[in-house]
């Protein structure tokens, strides 16, 4: 049943649509000295895992449980009554389990995805552990140092590209929550329109939002100069002519027949 539940997880994680702040290629580029502290995984490896988790939970080790609860044997080796020391256990004999349970913590939080690239990291990484492990075990049959030889190469190789994904991973959980703790700034927030009014019937002129104010009640004759004033030449001297309408005008007869 419980294996059933992370499977719907991890299924569920391929439909969010949220991304991380920035992608494992970019991790170095972002914050190269966090990188460089999390990539030695003997000595702080580890403490940057037990960090990262605790800043993950808020700082609440109340919340804590093996694993994120992402384990068989999470909720079940005493977390309540010594958070901390089952933390550091975990980060010190689990450190790649640490590790992973802290990412899907966030993203099971932020709905973030996994973007392919990351996915294609991650799966030459776990690839190129399988390939080493493969090739000791067949060294170990055969006695060949040729193949022995190949194996050590490809332990070294597996365990460089172990650490440096961890690495990567680990700085990438630690500026998406640099994000969510607001140290890159405020949100943009969008900012409200104003409000509207419409004009109501008992209202006989419309209000004048976003417009210039208009003053009402003037004559016509003073703000555009018409009808022209009299001292303007208004009426025209002369006009109409002395003999308008002509005489004999309308004719006789004119007009409608009786």
């Amino acid at each position: 049943m419980a294996s059933q539940e992370h499977l719907d997880k991890m299924q569920l994680r391929q439909n969010y649509r949220n991304l991380w702040h920035t992608d494992l290629m970019g991790t170095i580029k972002v914050d190269a000295p966090y990188c460089c502290l999390a990539f030695w995984w003997s000595v702080s490896g580890p403490c940057v895992s037990y960090l990262l988790r605790k800043r993950a939970l808020y700082n609440d080790m109340s919340r804590y449980v093996c694993c994120a609860g992402y384990m068989p044997c999470s909720g079940r080796c005493g977390e309540s009554r010594c958070p901390e020391v089952c933390l550091a256990t975990e980060v010190f004999l689990c450190f790649g389990n640490s590790v992973a349970s802290t990412r899907f913590m966030l993203q099971d939080e932020f709905n973030i995805q996994t973007t392919k690239c990351d996915n294609c990291i991650i799966g030459f990484m776990f690839c190129l552990q399988q390939i080493a492990c493969i090739f000791s075990i067949v060294a170990m049959i055969v006695g060949s140092e040729e193949i022995q030889e190949a194996s050590q190469l490809l332990s070294c190789l597996a365990d460089m590209v172990y650490c440096t994904v961890c690495a990567c991973m680990q700085t990438q959980h630690k500026i998406e929550m640099d994000k969510r703790d607001g140290m890159f700034g405020p949100q943009p927030v969008m900012a409200v329109p104003p409000v509207q009014q419409m004009s109501r019937i008992d209202q006989p002129i419309p209000p004048s939002v976003g417009y210039a104010p208009q003053t009402y009640g003037q004559p016509y004759g003073q703000p555009y100069g018409y009808p022209p004033q009299p001292h303007q030449g208004y009426p025209v001297a002369g006009y109409p002519p002395s003999n308008y309408p002509p005489p004999a005008y309308p004719p006789s007869g004119y007009g409608y027949p009786k």
